[in-house]
């Protein structure tokens, strides 16, 4: 495997570390509100991040990449940190405004991906990702 190659699977790993982080994120969302419109609306962001990941670690594999799928410590902190902030009933409102920092976040650190050095088809799969995640963000945005 090629040089570029290497910082092609690095980079794309980088983007589905994000995915799987939002995933969980939204895990916790969907567990700690009670309200059925909000509720379903992040269940279906949670399956766009779900096709994102499949998505990505499927194209990993077919350039001879390894998919990174699990959270690594990073995430895990992330994870906790996030769980530690809403205590036992937290308010929709605040759920939502953690949901948008972390997709702002999230597509932040694609806009940086696709800054770096990628394949014409590597730049196509992570500007699908950046594009689907700008979406989520206006479907979190339109819950407030």
């Amino acid at each position: 495997m090629d040089n570029n190659n290497k910082d092609t699977i690095k980079s794309l790993n980088q983007l589905l570390q994000g995915e799987y982080m939002a995933l969980e994120s939204f895990n916790t969302f969907i567990s700690k509100t009670e309200d059925q419109e909000i509720k379903k609306a992040f269940q279906q962001i949670q399956e766009n991040h779900r096709d994102n990941i499949k998505t990505l670690a499927n194209y990993i594999q077919n350039i001879g990449g390894q998919p990174e799928e699990n959270l690594g410590l990073k995430g895990k902190m992330a994870d906790i940190k996030m769980n530690i902030g809403f205590g036992t009933n937290p308010e929709y409102q605040d759920l939502i405004e953690k949901a948008i920092e972390g997709e702002t976040m999230g597509i932040n650190k694609a806009e940086e991906i696709l800054r770096g050095e990628l394949d014409s088809k590597s730049r196509d799969i992570a500007g699908e990702i950046l594009h689907r995640d700008r979406r989520t963000l206006d479907q979190l945005k339109n819950l407030q």
